[in-house]
This record gives structure tokens, sequence and C-alpha cells, in this order.
């Protein structure tokens, strides 16, 4: 049997763009993609602390050391720039094999840095 389980958590990251003439996705700091076990294109949900907001949509690298955060396309309508976000994302594995796994939570200080 397969199940999703919790792969990789970035806790209480700060938006800091918004870019609504963008295709779509959320752009992340390399380092924290790094940090948290996410690499480009990972499906990733979104979830907004201010509002409440619960979004999927992919990963995009963005400039190592920044410490961006930046909500594109659509999503950029329900999470905004100074929002709290939550960035998870999940994996399909073996039921007896999820027993085992553990998760890679991050807990970013301020200026989503490390």
């Amino acid at each position: 049997m397969q199940i999703e389980v919790l792969k990789s958590k970035l806790h209480h990251v700060k938006i800091t763009e918004a870019n609504l003439n963008y295709i779509g996705s959320i752009t992340i700091d390399e380092d924290l993609m790094d940090a948290a076990n996410l690499i480009e294109n990972e499906k990733v949900q979104v979830l907004s602390m201010n509002n409440g907001a619960r979004l999927e949509t992919y990963v995009i690298r963005g400039k190592r050391g920044s410490g961006m955060i930046c909500m594109n396309g659509p999503a950029a309508h329900r999470i905004s720039v100074g929002d709290t976000v939550i960035v998870i994302s999940y994996a399909h594995m073996d039921f007896e094999a999820a027993k085992q796994f553990k998760p890679t939570i991050i807990f970013p200080k301020e200026g989503n840095k490390l």
C-alpha cells in the first residue's frame, strides 16, 4: 500500500514579493529550498496564516541567500507581500517505509534566513 506523507515544510516564512504577471508558481530562495529538501518544479501547498488560503503550485528556484519568497501568477491575488505562509510538500511511499520516514521541517528566522 502506498500513502502520502509530509516530506518537507518551511514553517512561517514571509512573502517578500508578488508578481501577478507571471505564469504561476512560488519562487523560493535556493538556500531555503536546499534546507527543506525541495527541488525546482516540485508541487507544494502554500498555506496563508493571514487569511487561511490554501493553494497548490510548484517551486521555482530563487536567488541564493536572498530570503525571497515570491507568489507568482493568480496566487498573488490570494497571498500578499508581508503575509506569513507555510510551504509543504508531500511524498508517496510504502506504508511500512512511511512509518520510519522523518520529514524535513525548517523554521526560518527573521528575513527568511536559516
